[in-house]
């Protein structure tokens, strides 16, 4: 097991920077950087395809941390 969690994690790694980068986001340059952009695109409810993205990224990311745990052990 131990000779396969580099490459587990290698995976896992470029898993989650695609599902990262392919992830939209509502809010422009200037939002990220303190300027008055339209509050409520911030706040919205995720639906259909980027509900699952978001979920997918979230459990990977997990995967990842337990696997770097387990590279620790």
């Amino acid at each position: 097991m131990k000779h396969f969690l580099p490459y587990i994690q290698i995976i896992l790694s470029v898993c989650m920077v695609v599902l990262i980068l392919i992830q939209q986001t509502g809010a422009q340059v200037g939002g990220a950087f303190g300027g008055n952009d339209n509050m409520s695109s911030a706040f919205h409810t995720r639906r259909g395809l980027e509900k699952g993205l978001f979920i997918a990224t979230v459990i990977i990311a997990v995967l990842f941390a337990l696997s770097a745990l387990l590279n620790l052990i």
